[in-house]
C-alpha cells in the first residue's frame, strides 16, 4: 500500500517536531520511503500527541444513559456452572496422574476452560473469577479458604471437588454482578 506525498510529508514533520524514529535517521527514512525497502531491517515510530483544544471538538464523548437497574434480570445459574466444572475437571483430570509441572499447566488450561464454557452461557452484567487447585492426594488435609466483601443477593460461587487416585482438584467459580 503506498501513502500519498502528502501523507508522507505530513508524518515526516510530524516525527520531527513530537516524535522519534528509532534505527533510522531521516535521510535513511527518505531514502527508504523512496527506494522501497532496501534491507530487512525493523524500525520502532514512537509519537506522542500533546492535546489540543481542536482535538476536543473533533473527539466525541458517547455519553451513557443509566440504566436505573438495581439487580440482575437473570439470576446467575450456580447449578448449571455446577454441572460445566464437573464436566470439565472430569474431561481433563481422569486419566492423569500427578505430576507437577504438568499439573501447574493444567490449572491454567482448565482455568481457562471453564472461564470461556461460562462466559458462553451470556450471563450479561456479571464479573467471573475462575480459581482452580490442583494438589497430590497422599494422606494429607488441606484446607483452602477465599473472603470476598459481596452482596449476598446477587453475588454467588459454584464450586466442585475432584478426586482420583493420585490427585485431587478444587475449582471455584465466583460471579460478582456489576451495577
Amino acid at each position: 500500500m503506498m501513502m500519498s506525498d502528502n501523507t508522507k510529508d505530513r508524518a515526516a514533520r510530524s516525527s520531527k517536531k513530537r516524535g522519534s524514529i528509532s534505527s533510522l535517521s531521516n535521510h535513511e527514512f527518505w531514502r527508504k520511503e523512496i527506494h522501497g525497502r532496501t534491507k530487512d531491517s525493523t524500525s520502532t515510530v514512537s509519537y506522542m500527541d500533546e492535546p489540543s483544544q481542536r482535538d476536543d471538538v473533533s473527539r466525541l464523548t458517547v455519553q451513557m444513559e443509566n440504566t436505573y437497574q438495581l439487580g440482575p434480570p437473570k439470576h446467575f445459574p450456580a447449578i448449571i456452572v455446577n454441572h460445566i466444572l464437573k464436566d470439565v475437571l472430569t474431561s481433563y483430570l481422569q486419566v492423569e496422574e500427578y505430576e507437577p509441572e504438568l499439573c501447574r499447566q493444567m490449572t491454567k488450561t482448565i482455568s481457562e476452560v471453564i472461564k470461556a464454557r461460562v462466559k458462553d452461557l451470556m450471563i450479561p452484567r456479571y464479573k467471573l473469577i475462575v480459581i482452580v487447585h490442583i494438589g497430590q492426594l497422599n494422606r494429607q488435609s488441606i484446607l483452602i479458604g477465599s473472603r470476598c466483601l459481596w452482596d449476598p443477593k446477587n453475588d454467588t460461587f459454584s464450586s466442585y471437588v475432584f478426586r482420583s487416585s493420585s490427585l485431587f482438584a478444587l475449582a471455584n467459580v465466583y460471579a460478582v454482578y456489576l451495577e
